[in-house]
C-alpha cells in the first residue's frame, strides 16, 4: 500500500475525524479484556516462554493487554488517548508522529486492531515498527477479515482491503511465520458463547474452506526481515 501523492483521500479523511476525544471513551470498552485481547495475550506468553522480554502495545488503549501477559513479559504501551498516565505509557498520535518509545527497542511488539484505522499510512507504519524491533524480536498483528461472509465495518476504519493485499504488504517489511484466525465465527464478531469462545482460544489453525469465509480476524506471528 503507498501513500497519497495528492490531497488526502476519504479514507485519509476518515482516520483525521476520529481522534482523542474519540478515543478516550472507546477504549473504554477494552476494560475487562475481551476475547481478542486475551487470544493475544496467549500468543505473545507463549513467544516470551518465560524470558524477560520488553513488549510494546501500539494502539494500547487502556493498556488492558498487560493483565493478561505473564510477570516476566514488561508492557510499554502507546495510544491517542491514555486515560490514566504512566511511566511506561506513551500519549501520541502515530498518524502524525513516528512510532517510537524513548529510543528503545523491543523483544514483541504487538498491534491488535490498529491496522484498520491507519488510512494509506500502512507500510509507513510496517517500516517504523521493523526499527524498533530487536533483530531477534517478534511482531505480532491483528488484522479483520474484510472477506468474512458477514463483514463488519466500524464507522472508524478507514484502512479497508481484503486480507490477501494486507498480508503481502506486511510479508515486504517482515518474515511472516505464522498466522492463523483468532477466531471464526458465522455472524462476523468475535465470539461470546462460552463454549465457541473456549474452542477458538485453543484453536490456532487454518481451515481449509473454512477460515475464509468465517475467520473474523488473523494473528500473524511475524519477525524482523
Amino acid at each position: 500500500m503507498t501513500e497519497s501523492t495528492g490531497g488526502p483521500t476519504a479514507a485519509e479523511k476518515i482516520a483525521e475525524s476520529y481522534k482523542r476525544d474519540f478515543w478516550i471513551e472507546e477504549n473504554l470498552k477494552h476494560v475487562p479484556a475481551h476475547y481478542r485481547l486475551r487470544k493475544c495475550g496467549r500468543v505473545v506468553n507463549a513467544i516470551a516462554r518465560g524470558k524477560e522480554s520488553c513488549l510494546l502495545d501500539i494502539g494500547c488503549g487502556p493498556g488492558t493487554l498487560a493483565s493478561v501477559l505473564d510477570r516476566n513479559v514488561h508492557y510499554y504501551g502507546i495510544d491517542i488517548a491514555i486515560r490514566n498516565p504512566a511511566a511506561n505509557l506513551m500519549e501520541r498520535d502515530i498518524l502524525k508522529e513516528p512510532i517510537e518509545f524513548g529510543g528503545r527497542k523491543f523483544d514483541i511488539i504487538v498491534a491488535q486492531g490498529l491496522f484498520e484505522y491507519l488510512g494509506s499510512k500502512q507500510s509507513q507504519k510496517f517500516g517504523e515498527i521493523g526499527r524498533i524491533l530487536h533483530p531477534n524480536g517478534k511482531f505480532v498483528v491483528t488484522y479483520t477479515n474484510f472477506d468474512h461472509r458477514a463483514k463488519q465495518i466500524f464507522k472508524a476504519f478507514s484502512n479497508v482491503q481484503p486480507m490477501a493485499d494486507f498480508r503481502q504488504d506486511l510479508a515486504r517489511h517482515f518474515t511472516v511465520e505464522r498466522y492463523f484466525p483468532g477466531s471464526h465465527n458465522w455472524y462476523g464478531g468475535q465470539p461470546a458463547r462460552k463454549l465457541v469462545t473456549a474452542a477458538n482460544m485453543c484453536l490456532n489453525a487454518n481451515i481449509p474452506g473454512i477460515s475464509r469465509r468465517l475467520a473474523v480476524d488473523y494473528i500473524f506471528v511475524c519477525s524482523a526481515r
